[in-house]
């Protein structure tokens, strides 16, 4: 958490709060949570620099941003667990969780918050350094069943496991892995390399059509030993936790068969699925 469904609602709604917004201050207090450059050269970088474009690759927030005039840095933002980005219309002030506090011109404030500090910010001049290294994207052209078959060929691993694996599909994370499976009818420990073309197929539909509800309803919110792990820009909760049909639901009735959700372990991540349905 968050994946492409919570990160594409995060894109969608900073972009009419920060849009043409220029940083004039920058305050880091947890160094570390600037993957690149130094934490003190990011926070003299970005002042002066004027928010402009915004878009996603994957689980990463992109921030185009000029500076008079002239085409200037990325800010990618992976939020990880629990990461927050918070507009501000006038100066407030930091609470614990607060890692980085960006001044803007006409009073206001952008804060990072994490209360895990597993994220990281990164303010670079070509992003390509930062996220070249992910697979296509799942809502865009570029994936298709045969392209998935593709990267899936000769592979042993869990299906569970290679579906997470942002090399061969951008963005799909536990819970989106576990629905999509499960709307594919497809056992997540079935080995990638031994699916079938129908199956693989399947598969791909499923994962466009999960996180094409998942965006709708403004991603999956879930708590976590008290915590929230995802809330939209605004505070508020995502909706789509709601139409989960398998995730975190062991022991409850399956929604299509009446058999009970079950829980197991693949890739050291807690998989959720239908022993009937999934078969």
């Amino acid at each position: 958490m968050p994946e492409l469904p919570e990160v594409e609602t995060y894109v969608r709604e900073l972009e009419p709060a920060l849009q043409g917004r220029t940083v004039v201050s920058a305050v880091v207090s947890w160094p570390r949570i600037i993957a690149a450059p130094a934490a003190d050269a990011f926070a003299a970088r970005i002042v002066g620099q004027q928010f402009v474009h915004f878009g996603r690759r994957g689980k990463y927030m992109l921030v185009g941003m000029t500076q008079a005039g002239v085409a200037g840095d990325t800010l990618i933002v992976h939020l990880r667990m629990t990461g927050r980005l918070i507009v501000y219309d006038s100066p407030t002030e930091a609470n614990k969780h607060t890692h980085v506090v960006l001044g803007l011109a006409d009073g206001g404030q952008l804060h990072y918050q994490d209360s895990r500090k597993f994220g990281r910010l990164w303010l670079v001049t070509d992003p390509a350094t930062v996220v070249a290294k992910l697979g296509p994207e799942p809502l865009q052209s570029t994936f298709t069943p045969a392209i998935l078959q593709e990267k899936l060929k000769g592979r042993s691993a869990a299906i569970k496991a290679l579906l997470l694996d942002q090399s061969i599909v951008a963005g799909v994370g536990n819970i989106y892995a576990d629905e999509s499976l499960f709307r594919a009818g497809v056992h997540p420990t079935r080995a990638g390399g031994e699916l079938t073309a129908a199956e693989v197929t399947r598969i791909a539909e499923a994962i466009r059509t999960v996180l094409t509800q998942a965006i709708d309803q403004k991603g999956s919110s879930l708590g976590d030993s008290g915590l929230q792990n995802y809330l939209r820009p605004s505070g508020e909760l995502g909706g789509y936790q709601q139409a989960h049909a398998v995730f975190q639901r062991t022991g409850q009735p399956c929604l299509t068969c009446g058999h009970l959700i079950e829980r197991i372990v693949v890739a050291q991540r807690s998989t959720h699925f239908c022993p009937h349905c999934q078969a």
